[in-house]
């Protein structure tokens, strides 16, 4: 009698797990996609239409099982544990091994959320008559709801840092199977094959939690085949993949497995970057770093002797931290995030720019490419349009603005953009072999700066020379015909052109 009165409250605690382990394995594919895919609001915005659209299918379907409830029940849950578990572990193995990589993704998803939509139907119809109609679909939606509450707050904040993508989805396949486990054994008297269901319980548990055991050496591997290289450090924090990478002698960055620099030719990015706006600025005593985490753009600020305080804003902690404590990577920026002069600010770089209250003398821009929504709002007028209470008449910017050769129309609309808020800008560009010819903006408030007078420059260079004419001329294959809109934060026109150019690529 005890088990019949007590029944419905496991159930109704199952619903919870479900909604939990569902939104998980969405979040999940959502988040792989933008690692392996980029421009994660598209990834996840097709990925939630696909896995709702599917939960309605399973919803569908759930009404043609009528027999043996329980049973079935038992192995849809035992299904999802499986498939939605091993799907990051699956995704990540052929990512490399298969031309239609989104098909199998898209099908995963699909698979997941047509399972986890049959379930909530035949958990009522299991319930049906042992809940009030009422009753029974308030409960069971106010568990699936909360469920899904949990699961969206801990994905980003403790599951990703914590496990990872591959370590999350599989810690939740084994929820899942647990509560298959215990209601095997808990129902087994209304189980029509009891015996069979549990071996296939215990079965399921055991082989996810090997694969579990093993999440580390299959990522390693997976990871190993994505980048080619010697990978000597992995991490992911609530913002993205970190991935540092050796061959022969030198050290790769890759963030969401996009590559952000080569120890053997940053020197010249960073430089053609840093040392024309320093060395054409009035004044270089307080310098401003948006992104540039790793502290290379710094290393090259700090080169000044005049160089009273840098201040660089960069949205992830764990990216500066990486950079302030691995001795690998502080003998390449060579301490500057731990010199007295540099203060790290961890904010979203949009958001600081509104409230901050100081005047700088130079701003170095180095914010990754717009590839996805919350960064292209890094490149529109309105964020120009911030940056200029933080500027003197005088304050010299400088602004990378992806490649003018694989990408003209992106390169040129950040241009237009700069442009219709600062009228006096001036492109640039130079060639840095891990990325090919790589593109620049320089601009003031002062329509008087002609951007040829040098105040200043220092000897420990290795590549800019300073005769920063030489950048400003683009052969014809880097300008576009086509005529190229302003990046408004409403209409984030320049990700479109970004996907479209280096989606050909």
């Amino acid at each position: 009698m005890g088990k019949r009165n007590n029944l419905p409250i496991f159930l109704l605690l199952a619903v919870f797990i479900i909604a939990t382990c569902g939104l998980i394995y969405e979040l999940v594919a959502g988040a792989l996609a933008s690692y392996l895919l980029g421009d994660s609001v598209k990834q996840f915005s097709f990925i939630i239409g696909t896995y709702l659209f599917s939960m309605g299918v399973g919803s569908f379907l759930a009404k043609y099982i009528t027999k043996n409830l329980f049973d079935r029940f038992i192995d849809i849950e035992l299904m999802i544990g499986l498939i939605g578990g091993c799907s990051s572990v699956v995704l990540f193995l052929m990512f490399q091994q298969i031309e239609h990589f989104q098909f199998v993704l898209y099908f995963f998803v699909f698979l997941t959320g047509c399972l986890c939509g049959m379930e909530i139907p035949l958990l009522m119809n299991i319930l049906k008559d042992r809940i009030q109609f009422r009753d029974l679909v308030s409960n069971v939606f106010a568990f699936d709801y909360i469920g899904a509450l949990i699961a969206s707050v801990l994905f980003p904040i403790l599951l990703i840092p914590k496990l990872g993508v591959m370590g999350t989805s599989l810690f939740f396949g084994i929820i899942n199977i647990l509560v298959g486990v215990f209601l095997s054994f808990y129902l087994s008297k209304k189980l029509k094959n009891p015996i069979w269901i549990k071996m296939k319980s215990v079965s399921c548990l055991v082989l996810l939690s090997i694969v579990f055991f093993y999440s580390d050496d299959l990522l390693k591997y997976s990871e190993s085949q994505l980048y080619g290289n010697n990978i000597i450090y992995k991490h992911s924090t609530p913002y993205q993949r970190i991935v540092l990478t050796e061959n022969r002698g030198d050290y790769q960055l890759f963030l969401n497995n996009n590559l952000q620099f080569n120890t053997k030719d940053e020197y010249r990015y960073h430089e053609v970057l840093v040392h024309p706006a320093m060395s054409m600025a009035k004044d270089v005593s307080n310098v401003l770093v948006f992104g540039g985490g790793d502290g290379l753009a710094v290393r090259e600020i700090l080169k000044y002797p005049e160089v009273k305080k840098v201040t660089l804003v960069d949205l992830d902690e764990g990216m500066t931290r990486l950079f302030k404590t691995n001795e690998l990577l502080v003998r390449y920026n060579q301490g500057s995030l731990n010199d007295p002069r540099v203060t790290v600010i961890n904010q979203d770089a949009f958001i600081w720019a509104k409230s901050a209250k100081d005047k700088y003398d130079v701003m170095i821009i180095d914010f990754p490419d717009p590839s996805n929504y919350s960064l292209g709002k890094l490149f529109t007028n309105s964020f120009y349009q911030t940056l200029a209470a933080l500027m003197t008449d005088n304050t010299m910017v400088s602004v990378q603005t992806t490649s003018p050769y694989f990408a003209p129309k992106s390169y040129w609309c950040i241009h237009e953009t700069i442009g219709s808020v600062f009228p006096n800008n001036i492109a640039y560009h130079t060639y840095v072999p891990s990325f090919g010819e790589w593109g620049f903006c320089l601009f003031s408030m002062n329509m008087q700066q002609r951007f040829t007078q040098l105040r200043r420059r220092v000897d420990k260079v290795r590549y800019y020379n300073y005769k920063f004419e030489e950048l400003t001329n683009f052969p014809a294959d880097m300008c576009t015909t086509e005529k190229v809109e302003i990046n408004r934060l409403d209409n984030q026109i320049l990700v479109r052109y970004f996907d479209e150019e280096w989606g050909k690529i």
